[in-house]
Protein backbone atom coordinates (compact mmCIF):
# COMPACT_ATOMS: atom_id res chain seq x y z
CA UNK A 1 0.00 0.00 0.00
CA UNK A 2 1.38 3.15 -0.50
CA UNK A 3 0.56 5.87 1.66
CA UNK A 4 1.08 9.65 0.17
CA UNK A 5 0.61 12.81 2.78
CA UNK A 6 1.76 16.10 2.81
CA UNK A 7 3.19 18.35 5.66
CA UNK A 8 2.14 22.20 5.53
CA UNK A 9 4.60 24.50 7.59
CA UNK A 10 4.70 28.13 7.61
CA UNK A 11 7.91 29.71 6.54
CA UNK A 12 10.24 32.42 7.70
CA UNK A 13 11.65 33.78 4.81
CA UNK A 14 14.36 36.92 4.45
CA UNK A 15 12.71 39.76 2.65
CA UNK A 16 15.55 38.98 -0.29
CA UNK A 17 13.79 35.49 -0.32
CA UNK A 18 10.25 36.52 -0.14
CA UNK A 19 10.99 38.81 -2.77
CA UNK A 20 11.72 35.83 -5.04
CA UNK A 21 9.07 33.71 -4.07
CA UNK A 22 6.72 36.56 -5.10
CA UNK A 23 8.59 36.84 -8.28
CA UNK A 24 8.34 32.89 -8.77
CA UNK A 25 4.68 32.91 -8.25
CA UNK A 26 4.14 35.61 -10.60
CA UNK A 27 5.86 33.80 -13.76
CA UNK A 28 4.16 30.71 -13.24
CA UNK A 29 0.79 32.21 -12.51
CA UNK A 30 1.65 34.29 -16.42
CA UNK A 31 2.10 30.82 -17.77
CA UNK A 32 -0.77 29.40 -16.81
CA UNK A 33 -3.03 32.08 -17.87
CA UNK A 34 -0.80 31.83 -20.88
CA UNK A 35 -1.30 28.48 -21.51
CA UNK A 36 -4.82 28.84 -20.84
CA UNK A 37 -5.39 31.56 -23.52
CA UNK A 38 -4.19 29.70 -26.05
CA UNK A 39 -5.84 26.17 -25.14
CA UNK A 40 -8.99 28.48 -24.91
CA UNK A 41 -8.04 29.94 -28.82
CA UNK A 42 -6.86 27.16 -29.95
CA UNK A 43 -6.67 23.62 -28.36
CA UNK A 44 -9.74 21.79 -30.42
CA UNK A 45 -8.12 22.05 -33.61
CA UNK A 46 -4.70 22.20 -32.86
CA UNK A 47 -5.50 19.25 -29.82
CA UNK A 48 -2.72 21.05 -27.59
CA UNK A 49 -1.71 18.87 -24.67
CA UNK A 50 0.72 19.13 -22.07
CA UNK A 51 3.73 17.93 -23.61
CA UNK A 52 3.02 19.91 -26.39
CA UNK A 53 2.56 22.71 -24.09
CA UNK A 54 5.45 22.35 -21.73
CA UNK A 55 8.05 22.05 -24.84
CA UNK A 56 7.33 25.42 -25.52
CA UNK A 57 8.64 26.75 -22.43
CA UNK A 58 12.12 26.41 -23.34
CA UNK A 59 12.06 29.04 -25.83
CA UNK A 60 9.94 31.21 -23.55
CA UNK A 61 12.72 31.61 -21.17
CA UNK A 62 15.29 32.15 -23.71
CA UNK A 63 13.39 35.66 -24.83
CA UNK A 64 12.21 36.92 -21.55
CA UNK A 65 14.55 36.94 -18.63
CA UNK A 66 12.19 37.35 -15.23
CA UNK A 67 10.67 33.55 -16.67
CA UNK A 68 14.14 32.60 -17.52
CA UNK A 69 15.50 33.33 -13.71
CA UNK A 70 12.40 30.86 -12.39
CA UNK A 71 12.81 27.48 -12.08
CA UNK A 72 12.26 25.52 -15.05
CA UNK A 73 10.43 22.89 -13.19
CA UNK A 74 7.76 24.94 -11.35
CA UNK A 75 7.32 26.35 -15.04
CA UNK A 76 6.41 23.20 -16.04
CA UNK A 77 4.03 22.18 -12.79
CA UNK A 78 1.92 25.39 -13.73
CA UNK A 79 0.89 24.02 -17.47
CA UNK A 80 0.88 20.38 -15.93
CA UNK A 81 -1.78 22.13 -13.81
CA UNK A 82 -3.76 23.76 -16.32
CA UNK A 83 -3.97 19.88 -17.87
CA UNK A 84 -4.40 18.92 -14.97
CA UNK A 85 -7.79 20.74 -14.19
CA UNK A 86 -8.88 20.17 -18.02
CA UNK A 87 -9.06 16.43 -17.23
CA UNK A 88 -11.16 17.18 -14.02
CA UNK A 89 -13.64 19.23 -15.97
CA UNK A 90 -13.89 16.89 -18.94
CA UNK A 91 -14.47 14.04 -16.12
CA UNK A 92 -17.55 15.71 -14.44
CA UNK A 93 -15.17 16.68 -11.34
CA UNK A 94 -14.19 20.11 -11.46
CA UNK A 95 -15.43 23.40 -12.65
CA UNK A 96 -13.97 24.60 -16.18
CA UNK A 97 -10.68 26.09 -15.60
CA UNK A 98 -10.67 30.40 -15.26
CA UNK A 99 -7.14 32.35 -14.83
CA UNK A 100 -5.81 32.69 -11.69
CA UNK A 101 -5.41 36.24 -10.24
CA UNK A 102 -2.49 37.73 -8.08
CA UNK A 103 -3.23 37.67 -4.26
CA UNK A 104 -5.41 34.80 -4.72
CA UNK A 105 -3.25 32.19 -6.22
CA UNK A 106 0.27 32.50 -5.49
CA UNK A 107 2.02 29.70 -5.62
CA UNK A 108 4.46 27.25 -7.30
CA UNK A 109 5.61 23.72 -6.99
CA UNK A 110 8.76 22.45 -7.38
CA UNK A 111 8.95 18.52 -8.22
CA UNK A 112 12.37 17.15 -8.29
CA UNK A 113 13.52 15.98 -5.24
CA UNK A 114 16.91 16.03 -5.79
CA UNK A 115 17.22 19.57 -5.80
CA UNK A 116 15.18 19.32 -2.19
CA UNK A 117 15.86 18.78 1.11
CA UNK A 118 14.44 19.29 4.27
CA UNK A 119 15.98 19.41 7.96
CA UNK A 120 15.37 19.87 11.98
CA UNK A 121 17.26 23.10 13.23
CA UNK A 122 15.88 23.11 16.72
CA UNK A 123 13.22 21.48 18.74
CA UNK A 124 10.37 24.10 17.12
CA UNK A 125 12.35 25.08 14.05
CA UNK A 126 13.22 23.30 10.65
CA UNK A 127 14.35 24.49 7.10
CA UNK A 128 13.83 23.30 3.56
CA UNK A 129 15.95 23.65 0.66
CA UNK A 130 14.85 25.70 -2.06
CA UNK A 131 16.49 25.84 -5.64
CA UNK A 132 18.32 28.81 -6.36
CA UNK A 133 17.42 30.12 -2.72
CA UNK A 134 18.83 27.82 -0.49
CA UNK A 135 17.67 27.02 2.94
CA UNK A 136 14.27 28.95 4.12
CA UNK A 137 13.76 28.41 7.68
CA UNK A 138 10.02 27.35 8.81
CA UNK A 139 8.18 27.07 12.11
CA UNK A 140 6.54 24.06 13.34
CA UNK A 141 8.74 21.00 12.09
CA UNK A 142 7.64 17.61 13.00
CA UNK A 143 9.21 15.04 10.75
CA UNK A 144 8.16 13.56 7.39
CA UNK A 145 6.20 10.29 7.36
CA UNK A 146 8.62 9.12 4.49
CA UNK A 147 10.37 9.64 1.05
CA UNK A 148 9.86 13.85 0.52
CA UNK A 149 8.82 13.64 -3.23
CA UNK A 150 7.94 17.61 -4.00
CA UNK A 151 7.14 20.92 -2.61
CA UNK A 152 4.10 23.61 -2.65
CA UNK A 153 5.22 26.92 -1.50
CA UNK A 154 2.17 29.31 -1.52
CA UNK A 155 1.08 32.68 0.52
CA UNK A 156 -2.05 32.42 2.69
CA UNK A 157 -3.43 35.15 4.72
CA UNK A 158 -0.25 37.06 4.11
CA UNK A 159 2.66 34.41 4.46
CA UNK A 160 4.71 31.57 2.77
CA UNK A 161 3.64 28.13 3.58
CA UNK A 162 5.12 25.10 2.40
CA UNK A 163 3.68 21.66 1.68
CA UNK A 164 6.36 18.95 1.61
CA UNK A 165 4.69 16.33 0.25
CA UNK A 166 5.86 12.34 0.95
CA UNK A 167 4.95 8.60 0.07
CA UNK A 168 5.65 5.40 1.88
CA UNK A 169 5.53 2.39 0.78
CA UNK A 170 3.76 -0.10 3.33
CA UNK A 171 2.29 -3.51 4.26
CA UNK A 172 -1.59 -3.51 3.36
CA UNK A 173 -3.66 -3.10 6.06
CA UNK A 174 -5.47 -5.57 7.71
CA UNK A 175 -9.44 -5.36 7.03
CA UNK A 176 -10.87 -4.06 10.04
CA UNK A 177 -12.94 -6.39 12.28
CA UNK A 178 -14.87 -3.39 13.72
CA UNK A 179 -18.90 -2.65 14.05
CA UNK A 180 -20.20 -0.53 10.90
CA UNK A 181 -22.00 2.46 11.28
CA UNK A 182 -24.45 5.30 9.00
CA UNK A 183 -23.88 8.52 9.61
CA UNK A 184 -26.35 11.15 8.63
CA UNK A 185 -24.57 14.46 7.84
CA UNK A 186 -26.77 17.66 8.88
CA UNK A 187 -26.46 21.38 10.28
CA UNK A 188 -28.61 21.35 13.29
CA UNK A 189 -26.25 18.06 14.44
CA UNK A 190 -23.12 18.29 12.39
CA UNK A 191 -22.98 14.62 12.02
CA UNK A 192 -25.64 11.74 13.69
CA UNK A 193 -24.66 7.90 13.89
CA UNK A 194 -27.16 5.25 13.31
CA UNK A 195 -25.73 4.26 16.95
CA UNK A 196 -27.58 7.32 18.79
CA UNK A 197 -24.69 9.54 18.69
CA UNK A 198 -24.47 12.52 18.00
CA UNK A 199 -21.98 15.18 17.11
CA UNK A 200 -22.55 18.88 17.67
CA UNK A 201 -21.34 21.07 14.95
CA UNK A 202 -18.65 24.04 15.03
CA UNK A 203 -20.03 27.06 12.84
CA UNK A 204 -16.37 28.50 12.81
CA UNK A 205 -17.56 30.69 10.43
CA UNK A 206 -20.27 32.07 12.89
CA UNK A 207 -17.86 33.02 15.09
CA UNK A 208 -16.51 35.32 13.42
CA UNK A 209 -19.11 36.78 10.91
CA UNK A 210 -19.63 40.11 13.04
CA UNK A 211 -16.22 40.68 13.24
CA UNK A 212 -15.81 40.08 9.53
CA UNK A 213 -19.21 41.96 8.81
CA UNK A 214 -17.06 45.17 10.90
CA UNK A 215 -14.33 44.62 8.87
CA UNK A 216 -15.66 44.27 5.70
CA UNK A 217 -17.38 47.90 6.75
CA UNK A 218 -14.43 49.25 6.58
CA UNK A 219 -12.93 48.07 3.55
CA UNK A 220 -15.81 49.72 1.98
CA UNK A 221 -14.69 53.34 3.24
CA UNK A 222 -11.22 52.64 2.32
CA UNK A 223 -9.54 53.83 -1.24
CA UNK A 224 -8.88 51.20 -3.24
CA UNK A 225 -5.28 49.40 -3.58
CA UNK A 226 -4.05 52.28 -1.02
CA UNK A 227 -1.89 51.29 1.74
CA UNK A 228 -4.66 51.20 4.50
CA UNK A 229 -6.95 49.04 1.84
CA UNK A 230 -4.11 46.27 2.00
CA UNK A 231 -3.59 46.36 5.77
CA UNK A 232 -7.54 46.06 6.06
CA UNK A 233 -7.65 43.14 3.26
CA UNK A 234 -5.40 41.37 5.24
CA UNK A 235 -7.08 41.73 8.43
CA UNK A 236 -10.28 39.77 6.17
CA UNK A 237 -7.59 37.22 5.24
CA UNK A 238 -6.89 36.28 8.35
CA UNK A 239 -10.29 35.87 9.71
CA UNK A 240 -11.09 34.05 7.15
CA UNK A 241 -7.78 31.55 7.30
CA UNK A 242 -8.38 31.25 11.14
CA UNK A 243 -12.21 30.08 10.48
CA UNK A 244 -10.57 27.35 7.94
CA UNK A 245 -8.55 26.28 10.42
CA UNK A 246 -10.54 25.50 12.88
CA UNK A 247 -13.03 24.07 10.94
CA UNK A 248 -10.15 21.90 9.49
CA UNK A 249 -8.98 20.85 12.85
CA UNK A 250 -12.26 20.16 14.36
CA UNK A 251 -13.03 17.45 10.82
CA UNK A 252 -9.42 15.58 11.19
CA UNK A 253 -10.60 14.90 14.80
CA UNK A 254 -14.03 14.19 14.38
CA UNK A 255 -13.21 11.69 11.49
CA UNK A 256 -10.15 10.34 12.70
CA UNK A 257 -12.25 9.01 16.41
CA UNK A 258 -15.04 7.30 13.88
CA UNK A 259 -11.92 5.95 11.62
CA UNK A 260 -10.71 4.32 14.77
CA UNK A 261 -13.94 2.86 16.26
CA UNK A 262 -15.94 1.98 12.99
CA UNK A 263 -14.52 -0.70 10.19
CA UNK A 264 -17.18 0.46 7.11
CA UNK A 265 -19.00 4.04 7.20
CA UNK A 266 -22.18 4.81 5.46
CA UNK A 267 -22.64 8.33 4.31
CA UNK A 268 -25.45 10.35 1.82
CA UNK A 269 -23.49 10.98 -1.91
CA UNK A 270 -24.50 14.06 -1.71
CA UNK A 271 -24.26 17.26 -4.24
CA UNK A 272 -23.39 19.99 -2.18
CA UNK A 273 -22.84 22.53 -4.81
CA UNK A 274 -26.42 21.84 -5.95
CA UNK A 275 -27.17 22.26 -2.41
CA UNK A 276 -26.00 25.55 -1.75
CA UNK A 277 -26.45 26.82 -4.83
CA UNK A 278 -27.98 30.14 -5.21
CA UNK A 279 -31.78 31.18 -5.20
CA UNK A 280 -31.64 34.72 -6.52
CA UNK A 281 -32.91 33.74 -10.53
CA UNK A 282 -32.76 36.35 -13.01
CA UNK A 283 -34.63 39.52 -13.57
CA UNK A 284 -37.03 37.28 -16.10
CA UNK A 285 -37.26 34.32 -13.33
CA UNK A 286 -36.48 36.07 -10.00
CA UNK A 287 -35.89 33.53 -7.33
CA UNK A 288 -37.99 33.72 -3.97
CA UNK A 289 -36.70 33.04 -0.26
CA UNK A 290 -33.43 34.56 -1.40
CA UNK A 291 -32.24 35.91 2.32
CA UNK A 292 -32.92 32.62 4.21
CA UNK A 293 -31.91 30.60 1.13
CA UNK A 294 -28.66 32.34 1.69
CA UNK A 295 -28.31 31.80 5.54
CA UNK A 296 -28.95 28.64 4.87
CA UNK A 297 -26.03 28.15 1.85
CA UNK A 298 -23.70 29.98 4.21
CA UNK A 299 -24.55 27.08 7.15
CA UNK A 300 -24.00 23.88 4.55
CA UNK A 301 -20.69 25.14 3.73
CA UNK A 302 -19.56 26.11 7.07
CA UNK A 303 -19.58 22.63 7.89
CA UNK A 304 -17.11 20.70 5.12
CA UNK A 305 -19.17 18.34 4.21
CA UNK A 306 -17.25 17.39 1.62
CA UNK A 307 -13.53 17.84 3.47
CA UNK A 308 -15.33 15.84 6.26
CA UNK A 309 -15.97 12.49 3.55
CA UNK A 310 -12.18 12.73 2.17
CA UNK A 311 -10.92 12.68 5.60
CA UNK A 312 -12.94 10.03 6.12
CA UNK A 313 -12.19 7.70 2.93
CA UNK A 314 -8.30 7.72 3.64
CA UNK A 315 -8.57 7.12 7.50
CA UNK A 316 -10.61 4.36 7.02
CA UNK A 317 -8.28 3.03 4.04
CA UNK A 318 -5.01 3.08 6.11
CA UNK A 319 -6.62 0.94 8.78
CA UNK A 320 -8.55 -1.18 6.48
CA UNK A 321 -11.70 -0.08 6.87
CA UNK A 322 -14.17 1.89 4.02
CA UNK A 323 -16.24 4.77 3.02
CA UNK A 324 -19.79 3.85 1.58
CA UNK A 325 -21.86 6.09 -0.25
CA UNK A 326 -25.13 5.50 -0.45
CA UNK A 327 -27.98 6.87 -2.62
CA UNK A 328 -29.72 9.90 -0.09
CA UNK A 329 -33.26 9.62 -1.48
CA UNK A 330 -35.68 9.41 1.19
CA UNK A 331 -33.40 8.47 3.90
CA UNK A 332 -35.24 11.25 6.26
CA UNK A 333 -38.86 11.03 5.36
CA UNK A 334 -38.15 6.69 5.72
CA UNK A 335 -39.37 4.79 9.04
CA UNK A 336 -35.83 2.52 10.29
CA UNK A 337 -38.25 -0.01 11.59
CA UNK A 338 -41.23 -0.79 8.84
CA UNK A 339 -39.81 0.87 6.12
CA UNK A 340 -42.97 3.21 5.48
CA UNK A 341 -41.90 6.26 3.85
CA UNK A 342 -44.14 9.30 4.53
CA UNK A 343 -43.22 13.13 4.24
CA UNK A 344 -45.97 13.41 7.55
CA UNK A 345 -43.10 10.80 9.49
CA UNK A 346 -41.09 14.20 9.49
CA UNK A 347 -43.09 15.65 12.12
CA UNK A 348 -39.82 19.03 12.56
CA UNK A 349 -36.26 19.05 12.68
CA UNK A 350 -35.68 16.94 15.61
CA UNK A 351 -38.73 14.63 15.57
CA UNK A 352 -39.49 11.32 13.67
CA UNK A 353 -42.94 9.85 14.43
CA UNK A 354 -43.86 7.07 11.79
CA UNK A 355 -47.36 7.29 10.92
CA UNK A 356 -47.50 3.62 10.22
CA UNK A 357 -46.30 2.11 13.04
CA UNK A 358 -45.89 4.63 15.73
CA UNK A 359 -41.73 4.55 15.65
CA UNK A 360 -40.77 7.44 17.43
CA UNK A 361 -36.98 8.42 17.54
CA UNK A 362 -34.37 11.61 16.76
CA UNK A 363 -34.97 12.30 13.09
CA UNK A 364 -31.23 12.76 12.11
CA UNK A 365 -30.42 9.38 14.05
CA UNK A 366 -33.11 7.25 12.30
CA UNK A 367 -31.93 9.58 8.98
CA UNK A 368 -28.60 7.26 10.12
CA UNK A 369 -30.16 4.26 10.85
CA UNK A 370 -31.68 4.68 7.04
CA UNK A 371 -28.38 5.35 5.53
CA UNK A 372 -26.45 2.62 7.48
CA UNK A 373 -29.18 -0.25 6.09
CA UNK A 374 -28.85 0.85 2.38
CA UNK A 375 -26.78 0.05 -0.41
CA UNK A 376 -23.69 1.72 -2.16
CA UNK A 377 -24.57 3.90 -4.92
CA UNK A 378 -22.01 3.96 -8.10
CA UNK A 379 -22.36 7.34 -9.69
CA UNK A 380 -20.50 8.37 -13.15
CA UNK A 381 -19.97 11.36 -13.54
CA UNK A 382 -20.97 13.69 -16.79
CA UNK A 383 -18.60 13.92 -19.38
CA UNK A 384 -17.77 17.03 -20.91
CA UNK A 385 -16.87 18.69 -23.99
CA UNK A 386 -15.69 22.32 -25.50
CA UNK A 387 -15.44 23.90 -28.77
CA UNK A 388 -12.94 26.23 -29.52
CA UNK A 389 -11.08 26.80 -33.40
CA UNK A 390 -8.93 29.01 -34.41
CA UNK A 391 -4.67 29.98 -35.40
CA UNK A 392 -2.58 28.93 -33.05
CA UNK A 393 0.57 30.74 -31.37
CA UNK A 394 3.01 29.73 -29.70
CA UNK A 395 3.43 30.30 -25.82
CA UNK A 396 6.65 33.34 -26.61
CA UNK A 397 4.45 35.17 -28.75
CA UNK A 398 1.37 35.42 -26.78
CA UNK A 399 3.59 36.26 -23.89
CA UNK A 400 5.05 39.19 -26.15
CA UNK A 401 1.72 40.52 -27.50
CA UNK A 402 0.25 40.42 -23.98
CA UNK A 403 3.52 42.35 -22.71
Amino acid sequence: MLIQRANVYRLEPTPEQSSTFDQWAGACRAVYNLALEQRLTWGREHRLSYNQQQGEITGLRAEIDWVKAVPVHALQMAVRALDNAYQRFFSGLGEYPTPRKKFVNDSFTLPDPSYLDFRRLNKNRGAVKVPKVGWVKLIGYRPLGGELRSITISRKAGHWCVSIAWRKEVADPIPANLPSVGIDRGIAVFAALSNGAKIEPLNAFKTIRSKLEKAQQRLSRKQKFSANWKKQKAKITRLHRKAANARKDFLHKRSTEIAKSHGVVKIEKLQVKNMSASAQGSVESPGRNVKAKSGLNRSILDQGWSMFATMLRYKLGQRGGQLVEVDPRYTSQACAECGTIDRANRKDQATFECVACGHTDNADVNAARNIHQARSLAVEPPKRTLRRVGKRKQLSEAISVAA
